[in-house]
């Protein structure tokens, strides 16, 4: 029998997030022999209900929510022995790994779009003993979206993030980083590291045009700035999309980065649009880990 097991988040989708769970059931039933449906009622659940599901050998995982929810199904699913195909309904308000797999943002479309024939292989990145699906951001813009509210986030979606961090910008910051680039150290002086896995990053889905969800690659950016002047220079030309290094950012790609900061600073990363561990921490790529449905 083939098995399918659907995690919702049903506080996201608003007040259509019953229909729209009702809606995904039934087209699950179409294509599973047999599909439970699973609610989350606080943090970590969406990875505990994925785990379980990998040990019990489920053919396939669905998550029906936002960036979040989907984070933390792959994060149960990350590196199991057994790994269900993996598949997701938006109802966030960004959506970054959606749009990077050009999976329609509308609920009802991507339940209409949904195929299981059509899937792709997928990277995941890990930092410490988490796990990302799109960005770890570190430095003051991050930290500003560290404190952008909640209920801002649904209200305002991508722009909050912007709106915050360019509140920040007159009180920019800049961190001497140590930086281990595939096992060559280098110091950097920066306010803002970015390390990507989609060209989609914030809502912004052209930021790293190269990156690709299974090219095997962490896609390293940070601003060159030490002063407020600098990163006004600079965050016109990461909005843009960054494909190459140039006079106001640096950009490589790597498949493992080690980055703690050369004075003894405390400063927590954002993983993926939500406050992540502190540094030092080693980033890595898990290639083509995961099969998702697209």
């Amino acid at each position: 029998m083939k098995k399918a097991l659907l995690i919702v988040n049903p506080s996201s989708g608003g007040e259509k997030a019953k229909e729209y769970e009702e809606m995904a059931e039934n087209k699950l039933r179409t294509l599973f022999d047999e599909v439970t449906v699973l609610h989350t009622e606080k943090s970590g659940d969406a990875t505990k209900f994925a785990q379980e599901a990998a040990a019990d050998q489920i053919h396939s995982v669905f998550a029906m929510g936002g960036d979040g929810t989907v984070n933390e199904a792959i994060s149960g699913l990350a590196e199991q022995a057994h790994r269900p195909n993996f598949g997701f309904f938006p109802l966030g308000t960004v959506n970054d790994l959606a749009r990077a797999l050009d999976i329609p943002l509308e609920p009802e479309e991507a339940l209409e779009h949904l195929s299981i024939e059509s899937t792709k292989s997928l990277d995941i990145g890990k930092i410490n003993d988490q796990y990302f699906m799109n960005v770890v951001a570190i430095g003051t813009i991050p930290e500003a979206i560290n404190d952008v509210d909640p209920e801002k986030k649904t209200k305002l979606g991508k722009m909050a993030y912007f709106v915050s961090g360019f509140k920040q910008l007159t009180n920019t910051q800049s961190y001497t980083f140590r930086v281990e680039v595939d096992g060559v150290d280098e110091e950097i002086e920066s306010s803002t590291l970015l390390i990507g896995l989609t060209n989609s990053v914030g809502g912004f889905e052209t930021l790293l045009p190269k990156a690709e969800i299974n090219d095997g690659k962490l896609h390293f950016v940070y601003l060159k700035d030490r002063s407020f002047m600098d990163t006004l220079k600079a965050v016109p030309d990461l909005i843009k999309g960054v494909d190459a290094t140039t006079e106001n950012l640096a950009y490589q790609t790597a498949e493992k980065l080690v980055i703690s900061l050369v004075d003894e600073e405390e400063l927590a990363t954002n993983i993926d649009g939500d406050e992540g561990t502190k540094l030092p921490v080693t980033i890595q790529v898990l290639p083509s880990h995961l099969s998702v449905y697209c």
